[in-house]
């Protein structure tokens, strides 16, 4: 073997270099040459693998065949981005998969649309502009005035679903008011009552609405590291079916909760406290001695209020036991008192889950960041409203 023939650069290597390049097209453009372009481009190369080696015959080879090249620059790029996009693709479905939070039963870890009020957290921009605070967070003003002077009329509030933020309407004296949200949300956010007079010009509600926390779902671990309690998970809603009969799957295809219940543990909820009996063991512990993730849910800070009790279905509709089955986890949100979850629809198989929630990437919030990972605001929960807790509001 002539070992000088495989140093780079030499007219061996050169040349094989060159046939490979030719081959290689050859092959790609297979299906765009006729059949005689294809006769012509194989003459050639079996003509240049016999030439003698040197510049010359491959630039005469090059002549000839340089008219039955089909792509061009700009092809060449279009391919190479075909592929940089299939690579992202499959990242995004094998590894991370962009996910927004669709309501606010996580709450206040993770944010469904929600109305920031101006004492808000965290967001010193918002509300400089109306560009910065659509880019960074995702937000729009919203100011209510009563148009004259009345009482809202009680059977007046009606949604139109429609839209980025959908709208609220309702009427005060002869008027109609539209406000952006959903009715619970702007009850609460104009703090709405049917008996209340407002007077014309009185600001009823003055602060931001913004659409959902994106984040994105780790999706490889979930194969190799099993679920663990207190891990905040994305799942699908296949199979699943609440206490009316109904397909869970009807109010949304993902949902996002965290997980409470692991398989064979018995559960149950007594005065605001879930109890947990791990399976193989005779004693309740607290959830919050099981993972210390729960303590900020029993913090009674920023929203946080445990678990409420005698919600739901069957066993937890009369603070009874409920065993957690094989393979399957009992998922929680954290937004109890407003939050459809395992109580309503049973546990989650484990072939429904999806993957761990991992990193808030928009909004440029609190919670931008590693989800489950910010300090609770030092505020006090309250009272709950119409559709969430308004200390909520603040974040």
């Amino acid at each position: 073997m002539n070992i000088i023939s495989y140093i780079p650069f030499t007219p061996a290597s050169r040349r094989r270099k060159f046939l490979n390049d030719l081959k290689t097209r050859r092959h790609s453009d297979d299906d765009v040459l006729s059949a005689a372009e294809k006769q012509l481009f194989d003459a050639e190369l079996e003509k240049l693998k016999t030439s003698p080696l040197g510049k010359a015959p491959e630039k005469e080879a090059e002549k000839v065949l340089r008219p039955l090249v089909k792509r061009n620059f700009l092809g060449d790029w279009l391919d190479l981005f075909l592929v940089v996009g299939a690579v992202a693709f499959g990242l995004r479905a094998l590894y991370f998969q962009p996910f927004r939070i669709p309501t606010g039963s996580m709450q206040p870890t993770l944010y469904g649309v929600h109305y920031v009020l101006p004492e808000r957290f965290g967001s010193p921009l918002l509300g400089k502009s109306d560009k910065s605070d659509a880019l960074l967070y995702a937000a729009k003003h919203v100011k209510v005035t009563s148009p004259e002077d009345g009482v809202i009329g009680r059977e007046s509030i009606t949604y139109d679903p429609s839209g980025i933020f959908g709208a609220t309407f309702f009427s005060i004296g002869d008027k109609t008011v539209s406000v952006s949200g959903d009715p619970g949300k702007a009850v609460d956010f104009l703090k709405l009552s049917p008996d209340k007079v407002y007077r014309k010009g009185e600001v009823m509600g003055d602060g931001y609405i913004t659409l959902g926390d994106h984040l994105f779902v780790e999706r490889f671990s979930i194969s190799f590291v099993p679920p663990r309690r207190g891990d905040v998970i994305v799942f699908t809603t296949n199979d699943l079916i609440d206490e009316e009969g109904k397909p869970v799957s009807a109010g949304g295809y993902f949902y996002i909760k965290r997980l409470a219940g692991m398989p064979g543990d018995t559960i149950k909820i007594t005065d605001n406290q879930l109890w947990v009996k791990p399976a193989g063991e005779t004693v309740f512990k607290r959830i919050q001695e099981l993972a210390p993730k729960f303590e900020k849910v029993y913090s009674g800070k920023a929203g946080y209020h445990g678990h409420v009790s005698n919600m739901g279905a069957g066993a937890f509709a009369n603070s009874g036991e409920y065993t957690v089955p094989a393979g399957h986890y009992f998922m929680l949100g954290d937004n109890s008192l407003f939050s459809k979850d395992s109580r309503f629809f049973g546990s989650v198989p484990r072939r429904n889950i999806m993957g761990r929630a991992f990193f808030v990437f928009w909004p440029f919030s609190r919670r931008f960041g590693f989800v489950d990972t910010k300090s609770v605001p030092d505020i006090p929960t309250g009272e709950p409203g119409v559709s969430t807790f308004p200390v909520m509001f603040r974040q």
